[in-house]
C-alpha cells in the first residue's frame, strides 16, 4: 500500500475514534518515497511498529479552536490481557527531563503490564488513570489490586494549551480501545499533534525492519514521538545546517531557530524475538543512539527515553505464576542483528515523523512542514539521493 494511503486510512480510524480531529489532507512522502533507505536490513510490509505480529497502535487527536493541539498515541503489545500476560520490557534513559510513568517498575521486574501511552507532559496524571481504569475493568482483572501504567510524554506547549488539561480519560480510552493492527497513521496526529523537531513540525514516526533467517528471521518496529532539536541530518547530509534550521545558529529565525534543543522524544521498540529484558534494555539502548544519527543534540531539557518489549510468548509473565517452566531466550552474543535494527528503524522513524508531518498554527504560533522539495535539493547536492 503506497505511503499516501497508509496516511488517509489512520486518519479515518482516528475521526472515527475522536471527534476532535483535526489533520490536513496535504500528501506527503515518507523517507523510502524520497529514495531514503538507511542501514541495511529490509523493512517489514508496512514500514510501521505494527509489523510485529499482534502489536497495535491508536491515536486519539484533539484539535479545539485555535489553541488546543494535542492528543494520545497508545500501544499494545498484543490483544490479549496485558496484565494477566505480562511482555518482557525494558526502559532506557538517554536525558532524564521528563516524566515516564511506571518506568521503575519496569527496571525491578522487568515487565509491561498494560498498554503503553504517550500524551502531553500535564496529561500523564489523567493517562494514568485512564489506563489503570482500563486494566481494572479487563474481564480477569477483578481482584486486581495494583496496576503499573506506562506512561510517556513530550511538551506541546509551545503549539498547545497545554495547562488547560484538555486531554481526557475518554481521549485515553479511545486510543486504547481504537488500537489496531495495520498501517499507522503518522506525522500531526495523536501524541505527536502540537509537537516540533528540529525547528520543523514533528509527530509521529514508525518504521521496521526484518533480520535474514540467519539471523532469526526475527521483526522489529519503533514508533517516535519527535519533539527534540539539534543540527538535522538525513543520510549523513547536512539538511538543518543547509536549510538554516538548526541548534546554536548564529543567525537564529524564530520558530523554527535558536538553540532549538528542549522537547523531550519518545521512542517504543517492539520485537519478536525473545529477548529478556536485560537484552531489551540494551536494545533500547541502541534505538536512542539511533537519534544521534538524525543529528540530535539531547539537550538539557529534551527527555530521552526509549522503551522495549518482545511480543514473544517465551519471554511472558504469566499473572501468578510461580512453578518454573522451560523457555528459549535469545543468548546475549544473537542480540547484534536486533541492535542494528533498532539503529535503522528509529532512523527512518524520525525522517517519517518529518515528512509526514503538515504545517500546524496555533496560539500564534506556525510550525512549518519541512520542505520536501528544498530537502531533495539538499540530498542530491550531497548525493544521497540521484
Amino acid at each position: 500500500m503506497h505511503a499516501v494511503a497508509r496516511c488517509l486510512l489512520g486518519a479515518v480510524v482516528i475521526a472515527a475514534v475522536v471527534t476532535t480531529v483535526g489533520r490536513s489532507d496535504e500528501r506527503r512522502p515518507r523517507a523510502r518515497d524520497l529514495g531514503i533507505e538507511p542501514g541495511v536490513f529490509p523493512p517489514g510490509a508496512l514500514n510501521a511498529i505494527t509489523d510485529v505480529r499482534g502489536v497495535r497502535v491508536g491515536h486519539a487527536t484533539v484539535v479545539e479552536g485555535d489553541t488546543v493541539r494535542t492528543g494520545v498515541t497508545a500501544i499494545l503489545p498484543h490483544a490479549g490481557n496485558l496484565f494477566q500476560d505480562k511482555v518482557a520490557g525494558a526502559v532506557f534513559v538517554g536525558n532524564a527531563f521528563g516524566k515516564l510513568a511506571g518506568s521503575t517498575q519496569v527496571g525491578e521486574l522487568g515487565t509491561i503490564e498494560t498498554p503503553i501511552v504517550l500524551t502531553n507532559t500535564l496529561s500523564v496524571g489523567t493517562a494514568v488513570e485512564a489506563v489503570v481504569a482500563y486494566t481494572l475493568a479487563q474481564p480477569g482483572n477483578e481482584k486486581v489490586g495494583s496496576v503499573n501504567a506506562v506512561v510517556g510524554e513530550t511538551n506541546d506547549g509551545g503549539l498547545n494549551d497545554i495547562r488547560g488539561f484538555h486531554v481526557t480519560r475518554e481521549h485515553v480510552l479511545a486510543a486504547i480501545r481504537g488500537a489496531s493492527e495495520g498501517p499507522v497513521a503518522e506525522g500531526a496526529v495523536g501524541a505527536g499533534t502540537g509537537t516540533r523537531c528540529y525547528g520543523w513540525k514533528g509527530g509521529i514516526g514508525t518504521s521496521s525492519r526484518v533480520l535474514p533467517q540467519r539471523y532469526g528471521g526475527y521483526t522489529l518496529g519503533v514508533l517516535v514521538q519527535t519533539n527534540f532539536g539539534g543540527v538535522l541530518t538525513i543520510a549523513g547530509a547536512p539538511v538543518g545546517k543547509e536549510l538554516g534550521r538548526y541548534a546554536f545558529s548564529p543567525s537564529p529565525t524564530p520558530p523554527g531557530g535558536g538553540d532549538n534543543l528542549d522537547g523531550s522524544c519518545m521512542i517504543v521498540v517492539a520485537t519478536d524475538a525473545p529477548a529478556d529484558a536485560r537484552d531489551l534494555r540494551r536494545v533500547a539502548a541502541r534505538a536512542l543512539f539511533g537519534l544521534a544519527r538524525t543529528g540530535s543534540s539531547y539537550g538539557n531539557g529534551s527527555g530521552d527515553f526509549a522503551i522495549a518489549f518482545s511480543t514473544s510468548p517465551e519471554v511472558r509473565q504469566r499473572f501468578g505464576e510461580t512453578a518454573p517452566r522451560p523457555h528459549a531466550i535469545l543468548p546475549p552474543d544473537g542480540v547484534s542483528p536486533l541492535f542494528q535494527a533498532a539503529l535503522e528503524a528509529t532512523e527512518e522513524a524520525v525522517y517519517n515523523s518529518l515528512f509526514q508531518a503538515t504545517t500546524v498554527t496555533s496560539r500564534g504560533t506556525t510550525a512549518d512542514a519541512i520542505p520536501i522539495d528544498k530537502v531533495r535539493e539538499v540530498l542530491r547536492k550531497y548525493n544521497v539521493i540521484k
